[in-house]
């Protein structure tokens, strides 16, 4: 089994599958992914990491 990747989550997704994909990768609950995101979401930047993140993270490959 090679190295594990990170997707952006199809079932546990609310806009673009970042915060559920980060939750999956890390093995935690992506509530506190969600909220981390918000809180840095009120800054420029946490707004900006989220749209780079939700461009370049891939969806998982089908099957």
């Amino acid at each position: 089994m090679g190295p594990k990747k990170l997707y952006k989550s199809i079932e546990n997704k609310m806009i673009c599958g970042v915060c559920g994909g980060i939750g999956e990768y890390l093995n935690i609950d992506p509530t506190l992914i969600r909220l981390l995101m918000v809180l840095l979401g009120c800054t420029t930047t946490g707004f900006i990491i989220y749209i780079v993140a939700a461009i370049v993270i891939p969806y998982p490959p089908e099957g």
